[in-house]
């Protein structure tokens, strides 16, 4: 129980008391502005199932006087780094896996401060639980992360703050208007691949709607972008068995609400391009694709990416979010610069305290040397860091970076 002019909390440790939550967490979620897929439990149950493995889940409700729901912490303790250098770590439910994106601490309008303070009164109840305390990819307008960086100053906390890259489409109410913002060249290419695709095969353009139809439909991505990398000599996220299920669950359960934006393209019957996507109000995320790349002379995966974005807008969908990675290719769909916010924090005079103080002087020094040294001299240093991170050491901090899905673009 919190103090009076706190909020009271409430702890959930296992996925059975979690699902006693789940009517008041939707709820929670339809009120605050800047819900996403990442924060609901069809994304969060299936993923702690996927890969929680032996780590502690820590979910966190505060209430009101009236014991209503106005904030949610969905977070886990795992450990990190190797010895001497072993670490438990406090992270965001859904992190750790490559997976997640825009990972959040909902919270009701006009309860973001009560909230951020009631929080950081939990964690100090726990400090025996945590050492370092990692928030990845959360929102940079999340009113939760600028509540937390004003009471890490109040309470000095320890605290480092990065950005990453993200980008997103604006979409505008027709699909005349989005053509405009486009470049001339790009205007033909959609023109011209979707005229040549439907001349040469015999194209179907659909989108998974079914439970019946999903186990294909999936089965279709995982081979596709299977054999993507393996073109390029490396194995694919959908080598690992934990993230196929994943997708399965975590599909049905958006499947069955009608949130799952899942687009597939067949050409003469057979599977040639998936791209994996799932709706929140007005936006729709693009989270994995596949193509063949027996038809990459077609731009399959440009075509199909063109047909959804066409349908969507018809739909009212007003965001296309290409979520975490750089930019790059998604620039030339009208895709904006944006980026995440990671916040990794410790409490004064801890053992987390002294590791991001001394990580942080370290990357400040590798910039200095970075600017100084001549070119040669840091080529030869940075490969000497290389050589030792090839011992088999492992980061204290795992990143949290949804795979970047690069080779062979076809996009």
């Amino acid at each position: 129980m919190a103090s009076e002019q706190n909020l009271t909390t409430s702890v959930y440790e296992n996925l059975e008391s979690l699902e006693l939550l789940r009517p008041e967490w939707e709820a929670l979620l339809g009120e605050y502005p800047y819900s996403t897929t990442f924060s609901t439990y069809e994304w969060l149950v299936p993923w702690w199932r996927a890969f929680g493995g032996n780590d502690r889940l820590l979910v966190v409700a505060f209430r009101d006087a009236s014991s209503s729901l106005v904030g949610l912490a969905l977070m886990a303790v795992t450990t990190c780094g190797s010895p001497p250098f072993r670490l438990r770590l406090l992270r965001l439910m859904g992190d750790g896996s490559h997976d997640s994106d825009n990972l959040d601490l909902p919270v009701k309008p006009g309860f973001e401060d009560r909230f951020a303070e009631s929080l950081l009164c939990f964690l100090e109840s726990q400090r025996n639980s945590w050492e370092l305390g990692e928030f990845n990819t959360m929102p940079p307008q999340s009113p939760a992360a600028k509540a937390l960086l004003q009471f890490f100053a109040k309470k000095k906390w320890v605290v480092i703050e990065r950005q990453r890259p993200a980008s997103a489409i604006p979409l505008p109410a027709t699909w005349e208007e989005y053509l405009e913002f486009l470049s001339a060249k790009e205007r033909g290419k959609i023109a011209y691949y979707s005229k040549r695709l439907e001349k040469k095969y015999r194209t179907r353009f659909y989108k998974c709607e079914s439970e019946s139809e999903l186990p294909a439909c999936l089965e279709a991505l995982f081979s596709l972008h299977r054999k993507r990398w393996q073109s390029a000599g490396q194995p694919g996220s959908f080598e690992s068995a934990a993230r196929r299920q994943f997708y399965h669950d975590m599909g049905g359960l958006l499947l069955a609400r009608g949130l799952l934006e899942f687009w597939l393209l067949d050409l003469n019957g057979r599977p040639a391009a998936a791209q994996f996507g799932f709706r929140f109000g007005n936006t729709v995320s693009q989270l994995q694709e596949g193509f063949d790349r027996e038809y990459s002379t077609d731009s399959v995966g440009y075509v199909l990416r063109a047909r959804a974005i066409k349908d969507l807008i018809a739909q009212g969908v007003r965001s296309y979010d290409f979520l975490g990675g750089q930019p790059g290719y998604k620039e030339k769909w009208g895709a904006q610069v944006e980026h995440y916010l990671d916040l990794r924090f410790a409490m004064p005079f801890r053992v987390g305290a002294a590791y991001l103080q001394v990580q942080h002087y370290a990357e400040r020094s590798k910039s200095w040397l970075r600017t100084h040294l001549h070119g040669k001299g840091w080529e030869m240093l940075h490969n000497i860091n290389v050589g030792i991170r090839r011992t088999g050491n492992k980061k204290v901090s795992p990143r949290n970076a949804r795979e970047e899905d690069t080779p062979n673009k076809d996009s």
